[in-house]
């Protein structure tokens, strides 16, 4: 019986072996499975590509609109009649037309001491605003031919007149208390 005592411990102690053997032949050949799948696969970035190409066209595509809205001629609002003028004729008008202007001084303004005294508004009104050398501006040619509103004169609005500033309460009398009311 001895004989199979040590036949017993032999076989129990090889099974774990080749179980382990086993396993890690297992392993391996699942490794080499997946590197014969992936391998001959492509590893670009195609699909950051294909993204970076689309970003370019749809820059290009508004830089040429841009560029076409800043260099043609086009109707905004035809009904209106309001234009569209390539950038460099729309700065020759404006410079023609700032320079056929001339410069006026700034209104005074008002201090608060001239307001919070209400007779000192009435003696004394605001001067006049210096006159211009005609009273409806000349026609740019190309441009459209609607009038501008002429500026308001100081003497036309209303003279303001400072708020009264809220009296304290008085001491002793009680606080408000929001949805009561007071004897």
């Amino acid at each position: 019986m001895a004989d199979a005592e040590s036949l017993r411990q032999a076989v129990q102690s090889r099974a774990p072996l080749s179980t382990w053997f086993g396993i890690v032949l297992l392993f391996a050949l699942f490794g080499v499975i997946v590197l014969a799948v992936v391998g001959p696969a492509p590893r670009g970035n195609d699909y950051e590509q294909k993204r970076a190409k689309a970003r370019e066209e749809k820059l290009r595509t508004l830089r040429e609109a841009d560029t076409k809205a800043l260099t043609t001629y086009g109707w905004i609002d035809k009904n209106k009649g309001v234009v569209r003028l390539p950038i460099e004729r729309a700065m020759e008008l404006t410079v023609a037309e700032l320079s056929s202007k001339h410069p006026v001084p700034a209104y005074p303004i008002a201090t608060p001491a001239a307001q919070a005294t209400p007779g000192a508004a009435a003696a004394s009104p605001p001067p006049a605003p210096p006159a211009q050398a005609s009273a409806t501006p000349k026609p740019i040619s190309g441009a459209p031919a609607t009038p501008t509103a002429a500026p308001r004169s100081p003497a036309a609005a209303a003279p303001v007149s400072p708020s009264p500033m809220p009296s304290p309460p008085t001491a002793g009398s009680p606080l408000p208390v929001q949805g009561k009311t007071p004897p």
